[in-house]
């Protein structure tokens, strides 16, 4: 007893001990995940559940299996980390030069580049081994055969910023890549719902991509980073990105009708809802007063994404 109690104690004592570290490793997984802005998953992840439920409905059966749904929710999780900690890799010089992003955490000091690349590396294990479950599971193999390629795709975007003003136009095809491989990993094909679904996305996030580049103006013109706003200025830049809102708008609504069968009420009121929040986004930004750019950035295109999926889910479940 009193062995058992003093290695107890030496234990305790001892830096090193897995008791002493687990809080410094908690904080660092705390630290990576505000710094990659989990929460912003919830832009993409509605669309992506959109699409299943709609790739799903083949009367009899109305919904997707359990198993599908939780796959699809594994690869939308590990491919948003994949591709937002590739970013903060690429970009941590940038990100230095920037006040705004000087403080992220590799920059600053807060996280390792080991610690990201870490993370980087478990997850693409876990991506590969949801792809690979459709194939095991359901035997469809489109979501293994093409998990390297998305991949890539999805981390190229830090790239884009460096040559082309097309750089937000290429993130938002990255997130409407979210209802195209969810709609391929039930269907194991293609249809006309879920690109048009993947149109309104790219030109949705394209649209707030460019409002919050506004506030990187004068960094992206004083580094020779590629935006919209630092080739055209501010105020150009803006009605650019309500031309592109409005373009998905009309993808949305054309989406109703190309659905099997067509979307109804519930979906239609999302879309209506989601126009109007448009309409409210671009009045918080102006090109003299950016300082509610955050709000409109997360905050109303966050809500969007909600309510078009639930209502869109609801629409398709209640036929």
């Amino acid at each position: 007893m009193i062995r058992y109690g003093s290695m107890n104690v030496e234990m305790s004592s001892n830096p090193r001990s897995t008791t002493a570290r687990s809080p410094g490793m908690g904080r660092k997984f705390a630290v990576f995940a505000g710094d990659i802005k989990i929460a912003h998953t919830v832009f993409a992840l509605p669309f992506a559940l959109l699409s299943t439920f709609l790739a799903a409905y083949d009367p009899p059966r109305r919904w997707p299996r359990l198993g599908q749904v939780l796959l699809i929710l594994v690869c939308m999780f590990t491919a948003r980390t994949i591709a937002m900690a590739v970013n903060r890799l690429m970009d941590a010089r940038l990100d230095a030069l920037n006040p705004r992003t000087a403080r992220r955490a590799i920059p600053s000091g807060a996280l390792s580049r080991t610690f990201c690349s870490v993370i980087v590396a478990l997850c693409t294990i876990a991506f590969f081994a949801a792809c690979g479950g459709f194939y095991l599971l359901y035997r469809n193999p489109w979501p293994l055969a093409l998990s390297v390629l998305v991949l890539a795709f999805l981390s190229a975007y830090p790239l884009l910023k460096r040559f082309t003003r097309l750089c937000h136009y290429y993130l938002g095809a990255a997130l409407a890549l979210a209802p195209v491989c969810a709609w391929v990993a039930i269907r194991a094909s293609l249809a006309a719902p879920p690109l048009l679904m993947a149109g309104a996305v790219l030109c949705w996030t394209a649209g707030f991509d460019i409002i919050y580049a506004c506030q990187d103006y004068a960094s992206d013109v004083e580094c020779g980073v590629f935006s919209v706003p630092a080739k055209l200025g501010i105020g150009p830049a803006l009605w650019v990105s309500r031309l592109t809102h409005a373009a998905s708008a009309i993808l949305l609504i054309a989406l109703a009708r190309s659905a099997s069968p067509p979307l109804g009420t519930l979906y239609l009121v999302g879309v209506a809802s989601a126009i109007g929040l448009l309409v409210i986004e671009h009045s918080l930004v102006h090109p003299d007063d950016l300082s509610k750019a955050g709000l409109a950035f997360f905050t109303v295109n966050g809500i969007i994404s909600v309510l078009l999926g639930t209502l869109g889910v609801l629409d398709v479940l209640l036929r």
